[in-house]
């Protein structure tokens, strides 16, 4: 046999190699993160609930859901351990602005020109979401939905 015979086969298999090292690599770095979890860290499950820590077994870990609510979770369901400042930023709601960032408004209001008054009674005046024509239509439902009940009374209705 020769080498270019047996050059893709060699491919192969060092591509299989380094698939398997990587993944390896991260189910240490992941099993090294559970390890290092504490008592009263946070935590996302990998099912993306937030808790926090409690107590720490061999293969599980009990963690609190809610205040005075306590779940048993399997060591492995630990997605990721949190800092402190970004659980409270997601669970808490916790916002911290820079003292250097920009402040967005909440809407466009103050970025567009003119008076917002007269912007305003212009917006509510080309608005016609047609309220008017579906007025008429609960009065001629109401006659439909009366017919079809004394249909189903009859017994003429669901008959198959």
């Amino acid at each position: 046999m020769s080498l270019v015979t047996l050059l893709p086969f060699i491919v192969l298999i060092g591509a299989m190699f380094l698939m398997t090292r990587s993944a390896k690599k991260k189910q240490q770095a992941a099993a090294q993160m559970r390890n290092d979890m504490q008592p009263g860290t946070g935590v996302r499950t990998i099912g993306g609930m937030y808790a926090t820590v409690k107590e720490i077994q061999d293969d599980t870990v009990l963690l609190e859901v809610a205040p005075g609510v306590h779940a048993i979770y399997a060591k492995n369901a630990i997605g990721a351990v949190l800092d402190d400042a970004e659980y409270n930023r997601i669970v808490h709601g916790d916002d911290e602005l820079d003292a250097e960032g920009t402040v967005v408004p909440d809407d466009a209001s103050s970025l567009t020109a003119g008076e917002p008054e007269a912007d305003a009674a212009d917006d509510d005046a080309k608005i016609d979401l047609g309220k008017k024509a579906e007025a008429a239509a609960p009065e001629e439902a109401e006659v439909k939905g009366s017919e079809v009940k004394d249909a189903k009374t009859d017994g003429e209705g669901d008959a198959k």
